[in-house]
C-alpha cells in the first residue's frame, strides 16, 4: 500500500482534500483492487500454479453377487509450475499491485482537481457577493441621500428616479451573486460532506522538487518524473508487459501429478492388501491458443505504451498552458491594481464635488460604475490568479 500523504493544516486544501477522498465512492473501488492484487501475490508465490484436489471413491458388489468385493481409493491431485511461469507470474502480480498504488495517487490528483475548481469556484462567488452588497448599502445611501436633496428642491425628479434605479440593479445583481454563492457552496458540500470554510486560502506555487522552498520561475516549470498520471501509465504498461511474459511462457496447461492410495479385496475370504501409485499427466500445447494468449496480451501492451506516449504530450502541453495563463493573469492583476488606485480617486472627487453642488448626479453614477467595475476587476483578476497557480500545480501533479 502506498505510503499515506502528511497531514494538511485544519482549512487547507489539503485538508479538504482528505475529506474529499474519504467520501469518493471511487477510492472504494480502488481499495478492492488492492485486494485482488495482494491475492494474485499469494498465488503467485505458492507452491503450485492452482489449488490442488483430492478424489475418494468406494467399490463393492453388493448389488449383485455380494461376495465380499471391496475397493477404495484415495488419489491427491497437484499441479506444477511450467518452467519460468512461476517468475513470470510474480513478477505480473507484482506489477499489478504498483499499477493499482499508481492508480490510487491518479485518482487523489483527479480529485483534487475537481476541488480546486470548486474551490476557486467558490471564491469567486463569495467575492461576487460581497462586491454586490457593498454596491447595494453605496446605492441605498445615495438613493436616501438624494431623495432627501430632491424634497428640498437641489435636485431633480430625474435625479431622484436615476438614484432609485441604481439602488435597484444593485439589488437584482446582490440577488444573483447570492443565488450563485448558494450554488457553489453546494458543489463544495457534494464533494467534501461538509459546509464550505469561512476562509479561503491561496495555494503557493510548485517549487523545485515540489519539496523545496524557492518558487520556480515560470519558465522553468514542468511536469514532475513522479506525475501522478504519468506515474499510472508507466505503471498500466509495465503490467501490460508483464501479461506478455506470462503468456510465452503459459505455452501450455499445467501439469498434473497425481499420487493414488488403493486398499482393496476379492471377496470375504481373503484379506485386504494395499497399494500406492503415481500418475503423471502432460497436456499437449496448442499453438492457436498460445498465439491468441500472447496476441491479445501484445495488444493491450501496445496500447498501453501508446496511451503513455498520448499522456506524456498532453501532460507537457497542459503544463505550457497553464504557464501561459499564469503569466496572463499575473499582467492583468497588475493592470487592475493601477486600475483600481485611477478609479478610486476619481471617485472621491467625484463624490467632493456632488456633496459641494459641482457635478451633476449622472456625473457621480458614471464614475461609480466605473469605481465598482475596477473593484470587480481586480477581485476577480486576484481570485484568478490565484486559481491559475492551482491550475498549474494540477497539470504539474502538485497535490495541495
Amino acid at each position: 500500500m502506498a505510503a499515506s500523504p502528511p497531514a494538511a493544516p485544519e482549512g487547507s486544501l489539503g485538508f479538504w482534500l482528505e475529506e474529499a477522498w474519504l467520501r469518493n465512492p471511487q477510492a472504494k473501488a480502488v481499495d478492492a483492487r488492492e485486494g485482488e492484487a495482494r491475492a494474485a501475490q499469494e498465488l503467485a508465490s505458492g507452491l503450485t500454479p492452482e489449488p490442488g484436489s483430492v478424489s475418494v471413491g468406494a467399490l463393492n458388489d453388493q448389488l449383485n453377487s455380494n461376495r465380499g468385493k471391496r475397493e477404495i481409493a484415495v488419489e491427491l491431485n497437484a499441479y506444477l509450475w511450467l518452467p519460468g511461469q512461476k517468475a513470470a507470474r510474480e513478477a505480473e502480480a507484482e506489477s499489478r499491485f504498483d499499477e493499482v498504488g499508481a492508480r490510487r495517487a491518479a485518482l487523489r490528483l483527479e480529485l483534487a482537481g475537481a476541488l480546486r475548481e470548486a474551490w476557486w469556484t467558490l471564491a469567486a462567488a463569495r467575492n461576487s457577493a460581497r462586491l454586490a452588497v457593498g454596491r447595494l448599502e453605496t446605492a441605498r445611501a445615495l438613493a436616501s441621500e438624494v431623495q432627501r436633496r430632491y424634497q428640498a428642491g437641489d435636485l431633480s425628479r430625474i435625479d431622484a428616479n436615476l438614484a432609485q434605479m441604481e439602488m435597484q440593479a444593485a439589488e437584482a445583481e446582490s440577488i444573483d451573486a447570492d443565488s450563485s454563492l448558494l450554488q457553489a457552496e453546494h458543489v463544495f458540500r457534494a464533494l467534501t460532506g461538509a459546509p464550505a470554510p469561512s476562509s479561503i486560502s491561496a495555494e503557493r506555487p510548485a517549487t523545485p522538487g515540489h519539496g523545496g522552498t524557492k518558487p520556480l520561475a515560470p519558465e522553468t516549470f514542468s511536469p514532475s518524473p513522479l506525475h501522478p498520471q504519468l506515474t499510472a501509465a508507466a505503471a498500466a504498461s509495465r503490467s501490460a508487459r508483464a501479461k506478455v511474459k506470462v503468456a510465452e511462457e503459459s505455452r501450455r496447461a499445467a501439469p498434473e501429478v497425481s499420487l493414488l492410495a488403493l486398499r482393496e479385496r476379492s471377496d470375504f475370504n481373503e484379506s485386504y492388501s494395499d497399494s500406492i501409485g503415481i500418475r503423471l499427466k502432460i497436456p499437449f500445447s496448442s499453438g492457436a491458443l498460445v498465439r491468441r494468449e500472447s496476441s491479445a496480451a501484445q495488444a493491450e501492451a501496445d496500447q498501453s505504451d501508446a496511451e503513455m506516449q498520448r499522456l506524456e504530450q498532453r501532460v507537457e502541453l497542459d503544463a505550457m498552458r497553464a504557464r501561459q495563463a499564469l503569466q496572463a493573469a499575473e499582467r492583468q492583476y497588475a493592470l487592475a491594481e493601477q486600475r483600481r488606485t485611477l478609479s478610486s480617486d476619481s471617485l472621491r472627487l467625484a463624490e467632493k464635488s456632488f456633496a459641494l453642488g459641482e457635478a451633476d448626479l449622472a456625473t457621480l453614477l458614471r464614475i461609480r460604475s466605473a469605481a465598482y467595475a475596477a473593484d470587480t476587476f481586480l477581485g476577480r483578476q486576484g481570485i484568478a490568479r490565484a486559481a491559475a497557480i492551482s491550475r498549474l500545480n494540477q497539470t504539474l501533479g502538485v497535490l495541495p
